[in-house]
């Protein structure tokens, strides 16, 4: 048992040192925050991407928010791609004026297929119209001035940038709240940190611009087909000695899953997606690192899931548990150092949880009393993610849509959301 505790203690002290920094990223988001976007720049035509499946609950309100931008909607087109549906999305999405592409393809299904689809429809139909490309998914909703300061940061000198990510149902369940407080975690302690350090940052699903030159890099239309594309896509920027800007005041809303299962669902696909991105890139991203590219050494660590170093803690700690119950005619101590394991679990994801909602909290579409009370189950929700790395590991990568079912109208009426942003 002497030897499992020793591993044990090693494992803690491994994880602690690989993600110093991330410590010293919140430490810098806390006391020094991004310029303010000032000033104006020539406006540019834009091509707003959008690949949805079954979206037709949701798909309109993103629309009806592009139109309503501060940006000029005539310097804008929106393209979506109705990627296997067997809803009205399509109809929806071309009776709110936007032009509409359908996919029926049961072979390769996922987001990035369908993406490389519609890019490939544009280039062929709209021969070098757009200055720049936004990437949403179907379930976004913007603030008014998203567009507009995503502009601003790529006329500041960025060729790509990502956005600060909200949530549009974080108070729906004690789930949809967990994967808010975590996206928000991401967007201020993590990518705004790196900005502001002068890494790159990393793109997260969706939220994100990029200009034209970053996709004429590409051989074909779009190349990133992992699980997570989203982390392969951030990966290959860095590795090219390219960074990815970010813009604090371009907020905009996502859905989050309802349920656990769904949540599971998905964050087992993305857990899949990491490690596939892990194993592919891992040399070139280690060679990059000694070169100097801290960046390198972030993406490593960001395509690697932490949980698979607590996990490995975790189970030291059980086997440390049963033997202690094999050799001793008490269960305290086998007790006690169980709970010991999982309290310091649980206290490392309520401080972090803690210090995002603290300063997070005017930005939250929730109720006081949900916000707080979803604190505490937010450790809950992170140690699922305990099993869901390891299921990952042994099993075959598949991708299975998430129902997005909560439209504007309805959160209104339901006080989910701040009415007058939108």
């Amino acid at each position: 048992m002497f030897v499992l505790n020793i591993i044990n203690y090693t494992l803690l002290g491994l994880f602690g040192l690989l993600y110093l920094y991330q410590f010293i990223f919140t430490i810098v988001a806390l006391v020094k925050r991004p310029p303010k976007l000032t000033g104006e720049a020539p406006l540019k035509k834009y091509a707003i991407m959008v690949c949805g499946r079954n979206e037709g609950n949701v798909i309109g309100d993103l629309i009806n928010c592009i139109k309503n931008q501060t940006y000029p909607y005539d310097h804008l087109k929106i393209f979506v791609m109705a990627d296997n549906c067997t809803d009205n999305t399509a109809q929806v999405a071309r009776d709110a004026g936007a032009v509409v592409y359908e996919r029926n393809n049961q072979q390769v299904i996922g987001k990035s297929y369908a993406l490389e689809e519609l890019l490939g429809h544009i280039k062929e139909e709209y021969p070098d119209e757009f200055d720049g490309f936004f990437v949403f998914d179907a379930d976004n909703i913007l603030k008014t001035d998203y567009i507009e300061k995503m502009h601003l940061t790529l006329a500041a000198g960025n060729d790509m940038a990502t956005s600060y990510r909200n949530s549009k149902n974080y108070g729906s369940s004690w789930v949809t709240a967990a994967h808010g407080l975590w996206f928000l975690r991401e967007s201020r302690y993590l990518n705004e940190a790196r900005y502001t350090m002068g890494c790159s940052c990393a793109i997260s699903g969706t939220g994100y611009v990029f200009k034209k030159e970053v996709l004429d890099e590409f051989e074909g239309n779009w190349p990133f087909h992992f699980m997570t594309e989203d982390v392969q896509f951030s990966v290959y920027r860095v590795l090219h000695g390219k960074k990815i800007g970010y813009c604090a005041e371009a907020e905009f809303y996502d859905e989050q899953p309802l349920t656990l299962r769904q949540s599971c669902i998905q964050r087992k696909r993305w857990a899949k997606g990491n490690l596939q991105v892990f194993w592919h890139y891992k040399k070139e991203l280690i060679k990059g690192f000694f070169k100097g590219n801290f960046s390198c050494y972030d993406m490593l660590l960001a395509a690697i899931p932490a949980f698979i170093l607590t996990a490995l803690s975790m189970l030291c700690a059980i086997v440390s548990c049963i033997v202690n119950l094999c050799t001793h005619p008490s269960v305290m101590g086998a007790l006690f150092s169980i709970i010991m394991t999982i309290g310091s679990l649980y206290g490392g994801a309520f401080a972090m949880g803690l210090v995002a909602l603290i300063t997070e909290w005017d930005r939250i579409a929730a109720k006081n009393y949900q916000k707080i009370m979803y604190l505490f189950s937010f450790p809950l929700f992170m140690l699922t993610y305990l099993p869901l790395v390891f299921i990952a590991m042994f099993s075959k990568a598949s991708w299975e849509p998430i129902p997005h079912t909560e439209s504007v109208q309805q959160l209104k009426e339901k006080g989910a959301m701040h009415v007058k942003d939108y």
